[in-house]
């Protein structure tokens, strides 16, 4: 299983020497990157607005099954603009098979759908729905807990043998009732002890249009429209939702879109 520490890659620098953007990550699908500009710059991904602090930070990512190519379009505070393409590398990814689910939680009856419909807006909302001016994400991420990699982000899931959605996060086993922490500091936008799939969930938001979310938890700690700091327990460990163990399901994304979180973190910490 290969194992990055992405931001630790060699800044990619776009645009001309006065208000130049440097991009700090790997340009590949599934990967988080942190950039910086100069202040009062306007920037557009693929015609997507991407938010500039006032000191001319900012973040974006590139989804599981992004294109080869991403237009980045630069608004410079002199009113010049350019645009330039980004290669994004493609990856391989792996497939994992997890058998002895319950049948209802990968054929669900018709008498849940309506509850897991809306339960899935609930959480898009919480992760798609804001665009705050704070850029907590500048501080970095942490790994919210140490534990036993089980699943990775992008390999493709066979459930008691049937194809289903990709995996979008990152599972890290761990005994029931272990401290959950904040990857980074953010506002509580959703916290639920028990949705179908997910059980018990936190999302937080980091700024930007940046989010982590939580799963399967066994404790809420955090109410929605609190902060947190970073390294602040949230909750705890559990085996809530659609699990065959307890463990943490860990996810971050950018304006909805889910990103690989191993792009973010720092090296694993040894168990």
């Amino acid at each position: 299983m290969r194992r990055r520490a992405l931001l630790a890659a060699p800044a990619v620098l776009i645009a001309r020497a006065a208000g130049a953007v440097v991009l700090e990550g790997r340009l590949e699908q599934g990967a988080f990157v942190r950039g910086r500009t100069e202040p009062g710059t306007r920037l557009a991904l693929d015609g997507t607005p991407v938010r500039v602090s006032r000191d001319g930070l900012f973040a974006f990512g590139f989804g599981r099954d992004a294109k080869e190519t991403a237009r980045l379009v630069v608004t410079h505070p002199s009113g010049a603009r350019e645009s330039r393409l980004l290669a994004v590398a493609r990856r391989a990814w792996l497939e994992q098979r997890i058998d002895g689910l319950p049948p209802a939680q990968v054929t669900p009856p018709p008498e849940l759908l309506e509850r897991i419909a809306r339960e899935r807006e609930m959480l898009r909302a919480a992760r798609a729905g804001y665009d705050t001016p704070e850029a907590f994400f500048a501080e970095g991420f942490l790994w919210p807990l140490t534990g036993r990699i089980t699943g990775v982000f992008g390999s493709r899931r066979i459930l008691n043998g049937e194809p289903r959605q990709p995996h979008f996060g990152l599972d890290i086993a761990a005994a029931a009732g272990t401290a959950v922490a904040a990857a980074c500091a953010g506002i509580v936008r959703l916290a639920e002890a028990d949705l179908f799939f997910p059980g018990g969930t936190i999302v937080l938001d980091h700024g930007h249009g940046l989010s982590s979310t939580y799963m399967h938890l066994s404790r809420l700690d955090v109410r929605v429209g609190g902060r947190v700091a970073q390294g602040e327990v949230i909750g705890a460990v559990g085996a809530t939702g659609r699990v065959t163990g307890p463990h943490l399901h860990f996810e971050i994304g950018w304006r909805g879109t889910p990103l690989d979180p191993e792009t973010a973190l720092p090296p694993r910490p040894e168990t």
